[in-house]
């Protein structure tokens, strides 16, 4: 009723040595730098918008958690203005996800710095959430 499959498959085609492999913990170690990356950004707006001196504290540990990953210092950005001033709430949330996602990660890893530091701006963010919305 069917034809049997003559030719190989592409998967099997493919010499394994075409192109580089990472090993998971070097997987993991990218997702972590840029969810740490992606909450400093998130950190930097905040500072910029809001008088909170716990920020910056933040964001120079979330700089060397993502130098330490990386083995590069993370590009930051200097935001002067926003164009179209976020509410703070909504940076807040967005900061607390981002936090939430690294300590998965971190967690995973095994890496109990990155996981300790998540997890305070996890605690941070859902405070200032809190202080918001009273």
């Amino acid at each position: 009723m069917y034809e049997p499959i003559r030719t190989k498959s592409v998967h099997a085609l493919a010499d394994p040595g075409d192109f580089p492999h990472r090993s998971r913990e070097e997987e993991l170690d990218i997702q972590l730098a840029g969810h740490l990356a992606a909450l400093l950004a998130v950190t930097d707006e905040l500072r910029v918008l809001s008088a909170d001196p716990g920020l910056g504290a933040a964001a120079e540990q979330l700089a060397a958690q993502v130098t330490r990953l990386r083995g590069l210092a993370p590009a930051r950005a200097s935001v002067v203005t926003a164009i179209h001033e976020p509410h703070l709430s909504a940076l807040h949330q967005r900061a607390h996800a981002l936090a939430g996602r690294a300590l998965v990660v971190a967690a995973s890893r095994a890496d109990t710095a990155a996981a300790i530091l998540a997890a305070q701006r996890m605690d941070a963010h859902a405070a200032a959430q809190f202080v918001g919305a009273a």
